[in-house]
């Protein structure tokens, strides 16, 4: 069975922005599935354009600044 967008619903989704990258906390549920979180990296890039990347490691002002976005997510799950 293939992924169909039509079915999968953002129920929550708040982002923490930086110089050169944002870090994007949501809840989300496929198909009227369970909830699950989901954390993503985006980065700028020379264009000044956002592109995807993997979340990998967080700096401490990174973390300190998603930890209340992933609280605010746990309460929508």
């Amino acid at each position: 069975m293939a992924f169909d967008k039509s079915l999968d619903k953002t129920l929550f989704s708040e982002t923490a922005d930086f110089e050169m990258t944002k870090i994007t906390v949501g809840v989300f549920q496929y198909n009227d599935g369970e909830k699950k979180l989901q954390i993503s990296r985006e980065n700028r890039s020379q264009e000044n354009e956002w592109t995807f990347s993997k979340l990998g490691r967080m700096f401490k002002d990174e973390a300190e600044a998603v930890v209340p976005l992933i609280k605010k997510a746990l309460e929508v799950m």
